[in-house]
């Protein structure tokens, strides 16, 4: 059967995305993947300065997404179906790319996690993401700033001359594009997937990527690769090496013999460097296989574990009822800890094929490992010979890589960001393959294209939230030559404080004040500026200052209810943190009634009463029922606040610890 696609629409009972939080993340991330220098002695070399590379200041330019909540109605997505009569893949252009299925269709089994609902969590990069399927986490360490965003789709002549479907981007965390193409070969029972990252930059880059596979889990599940040792890292933040299969008298290869959640980064064996890979097979021996040309050297197993905590975490990405899921990813680097360096004008492109595997129970289960290993690596010689990905790899980069999609924006399969599109512009890039035309700007990028043709960044007609900020040096140097109005003021400080310039950014903010109608985003930078500084009753002051301000200025409108929720939550913790509970009582009186129900405002009540004294009134909002929808990943603040209110064990519902007790 020739390989078709199609789009259809996929429906799913989901949560709302809702608006973009407003407020620049001057924040770095929150640290929860880090690795100390004291930690990283011993380490190989090149692990030790790949873990040390380039680590991210802040999220900027891109703006995080807390906006979602958790009621779920009937929500229709757009999908778009590749098929070949072997197998049937299902990706989401408008959420980040996702392959959501990958059916093998002689046997009907789904190879794939298929979540059954669409949840987002707080586990990307800038909030927002969602479980299951094949995602492509490229940036910095954790899962993509694009999880929940649209990236551009187009069908490309693949090298066959079939058909392939092509997702690409502009990646804003690094400053690249990179795209990603799909197909199916004639009667191929494997997907493979061509990707390449481009920096056109005159500068090196830090470049992350690892694809991440969704995989069902239950307790005859196990987890192969050619590898005898593996890096352990786990919600402790400590990395060290372990031996494969068996550690602490458990055997890791199978998820559900550990705790707490944690990554196993496997050593693959150098023998193994030409094709790595690795398999989720199920009790009987079936399950699916994820091999790749040897550029894409790392492999890892992340495991949610059989503890309570982990169990949570999996009930909260999904519904009820729904069976687990582990996770089987690879990568460029050895570990999700590193980056690495991609130099100017240069790109990487690999291969990955993703299939059914079926091997001997009885070998894959066995207690010999060697032995498990070869059966599975065997099984998958056999289904993909040997030399297979390489050949691919190369008839993609010759022959289509750089093919052009065919028509215009209008024709495309969907649309991404216009971020490429002024970037490219800006920058004069030539990048074959991937187009961003001028047809795909949007309003967010009108003042940034005004500022680059005039030399001005133009003021709003009426009082706004700001929208986003740029930060690459080349828009910096224009902020700077531009005139000094306070928004002008306010953006250029967010691109200082990007650079590292702390103290040049709270001057421009400081000047910004002077004339600025909306007080309370400048307030607000300093704030932060104030907290970072060491000085938590200043920073204090600016946020009750910044959040009666907006609480003046707010109107109606899904814009001025997004900057309320992210400006009344770091005002009340703020306050709370410098030991003031009347300035958080003050906060809370002038939210909106609706934002202070959702659960993430319930959490901050709990606290605020206890501050208060009101300690049996704070233990009551616990057991009314609340559900913080923005819960970080390996975040505790649920168990912390509990054990000031009660001294009896923490609910279960509350309980998502990701790490033993301290």
């Amino acid at each position: 059967m020739a390989t078709t696609v199609r789009r259809v629409p996929l429906t799913l009972p989901a949560a709302p995305l809702g608006p973009d939080n407003p407020l620049p993340a001057l924040r770095a991330p929150d640290g929860v993947h880090d690795l100390d220098e004291r930690s990283r002695e011993g380490l190989p070399r090149d692990m030790a300065r790949q873990i040390g590379y380039e680590p991210l200041r802040s999220l900027l330019p891109v703006q995080i997404r807390d906006g979602y909540g958790r009621r779920r109605v009937e929500r229709e997505f757009e999908a778009v179906v590749i098929d070949n009569g072997r197998l049937r893949a299902t990706v989401l252009p408008g959420l980040g790319g996702r392959i959501h299925s990958l059916v093998h269709l002689p046997t009907g089994r789904e190879l794939l996690y298929r979540n059954p609902v669409f949840q987002p969590a707080n586990f990307a990069l800038n909030g927002a993401w969602f479980s299951g399927g094949i995602e492509w986490n490229i940036g910095a360490t954790g899962h993509t700033a694009l999880s929940c965003a649209p990236l551009h789709a187009a069908l490309v002549p693949a090298p066959d001359g079939a058909v392939m479907v092509r997702l690409w981007e502009w990646e804003r965390l690094r400053d690249l594009p990179f795209q990603v193409d799909l197909w199916l070969p004639e009667d191929s029972d494997f997907l493979y997937v061509g990707v390449r990252v481009r920096n056109p930059h005159e500068r090196p880059a830090a470049v992350y990527w690892w694809s991440n596979t969704a995989v069902p889990e239950d307790s005859g599940t196990r987890v192969l690769a050619p590898a005898e040792e593996a890096w352990h890292f786990g919600y402790e933040r400590a990395l060290r090496r372990i031996p494969v299969p068996r550690w602490e008298d458990a055997d890791r290869t199978y998820p559900l013999d550990s705790t707490y959640p944690a990554d196993f980064f496997y050593e693959v064996e150098p023998g193994a460097a030409a094709r790595p890979w690795i398999a989720a097979l199920d009790a009987d021996g079936h399950g699916l296989a994820q091999a790749s040309t040897g550029l894409l050297r790392g492999r890892k197993l992340f495991v949610w574990g059989a503890g309570p905590g982990g169990r949570r975490w999996q009930e909260w990405l999904t519904e009820p009822g729904t069976g687990g899921y582990a996770e089987i990813q690879a990568g460029l680097a050895r570990t999700q800890l590193e980056h690495v360096r991609l130099d100017a004008g240069a790109e990487f492109s690999w291969l990955e094929a993703y299939g059914p595997l079926s091997a001997d129970p009885a070998a894959v289960h066995g207690a010999d490992w060697a032995a498990a290993r070869a059966a599975a690596g065997a099984a998958l010689d056999a289904a993909l010979p040997p030399g297979t990905l390489d050949a691919a790899h190369e008839a993609w980069r010759r022959a289509s890589a750089d093919a052009d999609p065919d028509g215009g924006p209008g024709e495309w399969l969907a649309r991404g960001s216009g971020w490429g599109a002024l970037e490219v512009l800006r920058g004069g890039f030539d990048l074959p393959g991937t187009p961003f035309p001028e047809a795909v700007l949007e309003e967010a990028q009108e003042p940034w294209l005004a500022l680059w043709r005039t030399g001005a960044h133009p003021a709003p007609q009426r009082v706004v939230p700001p929208g986003p900020s740029l930060v690459a040096p080349h828009w910096r140097d224009m902020l700077e030559t531009a005139p000094a109005d306070p928004l002008t003021e306010y953006h250029l400080g967010v691109a200082q404080w990007h650079a590292g310039d702390t103290a040049q950014a709270v001057r421009s903010w400081e000047r910004g004040l002077a004339l600025a109608p909306s007080r309370w985003p400048l307030l607000r930078c300093l704030a932060v500026a104030d907290a970072l500084a060491g000085d938590p009753e200043r920073a204090a002051d600016r946020y009750a200052e910044a959040f009666e301000d907006l609480a003046a200025q707010s109107r109606g409108g899904e814009a001025w209810t997004a900057a309320e929720s992210a400006l009344g939550r770091e005002a009340m913790t703020a306050l709370l943190a410098a030991g003031r509970p009347a300035g958080a009582r003050a906060v809370w009186d002038r939210l909106r009634p609706a934002l202070r129900e959702q659960g993430r405002f319930r959490l901050l009540a709990a606290r605020l009463l206890a501050a208060e004294g009101h300690v049996g009134a704070a233990r009551r909002v616990f057991e009314d029922g609340f559900e913080p929808a923005d819960l970080r990943e390996g975040e505790e603040t649920l168990s912390e606040v509990w054990s000031t209110v009660s001294a009896a064990p923490l609910p279960p519902s509350y309980d998502f610890r990701m790490r033993p007790p301290a």
